[in-house]
Order: structure tokens, then C-alpha cells, then sequence
């Protein structure tokens, strides 16, 4: 008996210095990581920190064991700090959160990662919670640096090309006045004539894709995600790329419209994706040759959109280098001219909305372009639906002020400028944008929505801002509507002739966001007060 209790105590005393030996080495092991670590019970309380964790914080283990350490974390962070703990004490499940925590030395706050894990028995209960606070300062201080570098690069490019935009429209109304005023000139004289205008032209639109990478690549562009049907988006892309495919004698064939085929996108960022792909497909094609459009579903919850065209076809290795901008791919002979820049700002924008962009190719056999996003419900326009709804087309100026929210619509071919006008107007919770790339498109959408405010460029190719101003006013539903100018070319004289015409306000291009939301405010109370009231 007494042998047996002697063995046991040895037993004992065993296993304690065995736990001993093993809790020293743990100790030993955290000291030397240079992260702080912390080991805590189930209700937070810390009853393990290594030996960085007292020389950051300047607590004893003692002082640590208790809540106290908060006192030290940014005040804009502790309440992140605990609901990201509770939420993973509610599942008992890792987490992971960026916050500011005070260094003793100096009092200094630093970027800190925290990443705690759950310790679990063998029944999958939480019995303790572990964790490391990881130093972060300096990826964030080298972040912010980049951040303000892209910054300053992209306005730079912006800034640089609003220089380049004014001589390049010179020239190219100095082309298209010297086709017009010397109807006798020579074949020869003709095709130079028009060779400086499409050059103009060129880089204008290269001027664009630029600013438009430039944008992407530092984070300045935001894409929304709402339901979008697709037949209005196909629609307007066909508007815009028939002109340029009648002048290459190229047939477009479009799927039959589908009224129930929504995706969820940004329905700007959608066109601009799908125009530069068709754009693409026209440019690159053979004279006289086809582009298709379809629409599928390839897997439950995705939609497809593919653009095949009957062009030349691309090798493996120039399928390798397609979506890198400023890649000719071995065309540079050619007749047709292009950095590719579309290609590539058109799969970022893809990425960005959580969709793939793919292309399938072989030599001789044409392209086939896709993009795949996921599938949407239709939206409930008469709750959250970007257009308002149907009944909104008999608003009285007194109904639509005393709507939940006011609908402008911007007209304007140019996918950079639309944005301007959505980043303008973000700080309005009240305003929906609605958005057409050509004038016809524009009155269209103008009689279906009845916006209560509408910004349109005077220039556009197919209606000009004077034209559709009176197509406004002839009509019922836009009658009272107030109708906002942008213009590239905004003198004193256009501004007088424009609001003697009856617009609100005549705005110049590059469009400023301080002048628009003002003159946006203007023409919501100039709507409330232009009609005659109601009986």
C-alpha cells in the first residue's frame, strides 16, 4: 500500500515537472518570436503575455491581466477592436483586425495586426483563446506613401491631359473647317485632310484610356454592385459602335431582347467594359466581317456575354500579352491603330466587379471575347431601383420634391465624364443616377423616367444639346424639367447663348465636382418653382 501511494506521488510530481518543462519552453519559444503574444480566458481576460507585450506596453503581466491594456488602444479603434472580439467569441472562430495601439516608450500610436485563434477541447468547446499583435507601421506608412504617389500621378495625368484636350480640338475643327470650306481640294489633299482628323481623334480617345488606367491601377475608381439588365445595356453599346462599324462595312448581330436577364454590376462600368470588347472586335476585324453577340448561362448564378468576331485570330503567344496595355501584337503594320489600353482597363474593371474576362482564339478563326458576372434578381424599382418608378412620369414639380429621393439623368458618350457626375453627386443619398451614352437613348430614357433633373453634354454625334433642350421642352413629361449643359468648349459667349436658351446652367468641361453639385441644388428648387402648382 504505502508503495503503491509512494508511486503515485511520483507519478505526480512527474507529470508537474513535465507541465513545468513545458510551460518554460512555451515562455522560452514566445520571447524569442519578435511578436507580441497573449494568451486569454473565455471572458477576454488576458492570463499570458510574452515579454515584447510588457516592452511595448509598458504593463506588467500583472497589470495585463485585466482590461487595463485597452486604455492604450486609439479611441477611433476600440469599438472595432471589441466587436470584432465579440463576434468571434459569439462564433468561436478566428479573427483577424488592423488597429492603433499606444507604444509606452514614446506614447507614439502604431499600426498593429491582431490575429487570435480559439483553443478547443475535444469536444469543440472554447477553452482559451491564443494570439499575436504583429507591428504593422511601416507596410502602413509605405501604403500610404504609394497611395499618394498614384494620387499625384493620376492628376497629374488629369491635369496634363485637359492641356493636350484644347489644341488637339483646335486642330481637329481646323481639319474638319478646311474639309467644308475647300470642297475642290484634291483626292490627295481630301485623305490628308481626313488622316489629320482620325490622328486628332486617336489621341483624344488614347487620352481617355489613359486617364481611365491611370485610375484603376491607384483605387480611385469605385464600382457600385445593383442589378443591371443586360438588353439595356446591349442596346446602348450597339448605339455607340454602329457608326464605326458601318464605316468598316461590318454586319453586328445582337441577341433577341431578353426582359428577365439581370447581372449584377455597375451598370456605367458595365457599358464601358462591353464597348471597349465590341470597339475591339470592329477595329480588329476583317472588311466586311461579322460580330456576334450572345448571352448565356454557363453554371446556375453566372451569366456570360461573348463577342465573337471574324478577324485574323491570335496566336497562343499573343493571347499571352493581350490584356497588357500598349501590346500591337504584331499589328503594328496594320491598317488598324490602337494601344489596346481598352482591353486592359476593361479587365480590371471585370475584376473589380467580382466577374472573369477570357478570350478564345486560334489563327484564322476570329476571337471570341467573354465576360462572365453573376446573375441578379430583378430590382424592385418602386423601392430601390435605380429608375423610378413608372407612376413618377405624372409628377407634379411639388410631388417630386416631396419623393424620397430626386433621379437625375446624365447624358454624355463619354464613360470618364459619367463618372465625374457619379463621384459628384455621391455625397447625395437622395439623388439616383440614371445614364445614356447618346442623345436618342437619352430623350428615350428622359420620357420612361421623367428625371426630375437632367445633365447633358451639347455635343454629342447624334443630337445636339440645343436640339434635344427643345425636344425637352415640346414634350409633357420634361416640360418643367431643368436641363444642365457640359460643354468642352464653354466660352463666355456659349455660356450666354446656352442660358438664354433655356438651360440652367452651362457648365465647362473637365467637369468640376463643387460646380455641378451646386448647380445640381440650383435646378432641384428651380424645378419645385417652374410649373404652375397643382389645384
Amino acid at each position: 500500500m504505502r508503495k503503491h501511494r509512494t508511486d503515485r506521488l511520483a507519478g505526480l510530481v512527474s507529470s508537474l515537472t513535465e507541465a513545468d518543462d513545458s510551460d518554460r519552453r512555451f515562455r522560452l519559444l514566445a520571447d524569442a518570436i519578435p511578436q507580441m503574444v497573449w494568451a486569454a480566458g473565455l471572458d477576454g481576460r488576458n492570463n499570458y503575455c510574452n515579454a515584447q507585450w510588457v516592452s511595448y506596453t509598458g504593463l506588467t503581466f500583472e497589470q495585463s491581466k485585466g482590461w487595463g491594456w485597452t486604455r492604450a488602444v486609439h479611441p477611433d479603434d476600440l469599438q472595432r477592436c471589441f466587436e470584432a472580439w465579440s463576434a468571434a467569441v459569439e462564433k468561436g472562430e478566428a479573427y483577424e483586425i488592423e488597429y492603433r495601439w499606444k507604444r509606452a516608450s514614446d506614447g507614439a500610436y502604431r499600426w498593429q495586426l491582431g490575429r487570435a485563434l480559439p483553443v478547443k477541447d475535444a469536444n469543440g468547446n472554447v477553452v482559451e483563446w491564443f494570439g499575436t499583435v504583429t507591428d504593422i507601421e511601416d507596410q502602413k506608412q509605405m501604403q500610404a506613401v504609394a497611395e499618394r504617389a498614384a494620387r499625384t500621378g493620376t492628376e497629374f495625368l488629369c491635369s496634363a491631359s485637359d492641356e493636350l484636350r484644347s489644341p488637339l480640338k483646335a486642330i481637329l475643327d481646323y481639319a474638319e473647317s478646311m474639309a467644308a470650306e475647300f470642297p475642290e481640294a484634291t483626292p490627295s489633299q481630301q485623305a490628308r485632310i481626313e488622316q489629320l482628323g482620325a490622328a486628332c481623334r486617336h489621341l483624344s480617345k488614347l487620352i481617355d484610356e489613359i486617364l481611365d488606367l491611370a485610375k484603376v491601377e491607384s483605387g480611385q475608381v469605385m464600382v457600385s454592385a445593383e442589378p443591371v439588365l443586360l438588353d439595356d445595356v446591349l442596346r446602348e453599346c450597339r448605339a455607340k459602335i454602329e457608326p464605326l462599324a458601318q464605316r468598316r462595312g461590318i454586319r453586328l448581330g445582337f441577341p433577341a431582347r431578353d426582359t428577365s436577364c439581370f447581372v449584377r454590376a455597375d451598370p456605367m462600368r458595365l457599358k464601358q467594359i462591353l464597348t471597349n470588347l465590341l470597339t475591339h472586335a470592329v477595329t480588329y476585324n476583317h472588311a466586311n466581317g461579322k460580330v456576334e453577340v450572345s448571352c448565356k448561362t454557363p453554371a446556375p448564378g453566372r451569366v456570360r456575354v461573348s463577342i465573337r468576331d471574324t478577324g485574323m485570330g491570335l496566336s497562343p503567344e499573343q493571347l499571352a500579352q493581350l490584356f497588357q496595355p500598349f501590346k500591337r501584337l504584331g499589328q503594328q503594320s496594320g491598317p488598324d491603330e490602337g494601344a489596346r489600353i481598352g482591353l486592359a482597363v476593361a479587365k480590371k474593371l471585370v475584376e473589380l466587379m467580382s466577374g472573369v474576362i477570357g478570350v478564345d482564339s486560334q489563327v484564322g478563326s476570329g476571337s471570341t471575347f467573354w465576360i462572365e458576372l453573376a446573375a441578379a434578381q430583378p430590382p424592385d424599382i418602386t423601392e430601390t431601383g435605380p429608375v423610378p418608378p413608372a407612376s413618377s412620369a405624372a409628377r407634379s414639380p411639388d410631388e417630386a420634391a416631396a419623393a424620397p429621393f430626386h433621379t437625375l439623368l446624365c447624358v454624355d458618350d463619354n464613360p470618364a465624364n459619367q463618372e465625374r457626375v457619379r463621384q459628384a453627386i455621391s455625397g447625395r443619398t437622395d439623388i439616383r443616377l440614371l445614364t445614356a451614352v447618346t442623345g436618342q437613348l437619352g430623350l428615350a430614357r428622359a420620357f420612361a423616367a421623367a428625371p426630375d433633373v437632367i445633365v447633358i453634354d451639347v455635343h454629342l454625334p447624334d443630337v445636339s444639346g440645343d436640339e434635344a433642350l427643345k425636344i425637352f421642352r415640346n414634350n409633357p413629361v420634361t416640360a418643367h424639367t431643368p436641363v444642365i449643359a457640359l460643354s468642352a468648349n464653354a466660352t463666355a459667349d456659349d455660356i450666354q447663348r446656352g442660358l438664354k436658351a433655356g438651360f440652367v446652367r452651362y457648365l465647362p468641361k473637365p467637369i468640376d465636382a463643387g460646380q455641378l453639385t451646386e448647380a445640381v441644388s440650383f435646378a432641384l428648387e428651380h424645378r419645385r418653382n417652374a410649373a404652375p402648382k397643382n389645384a
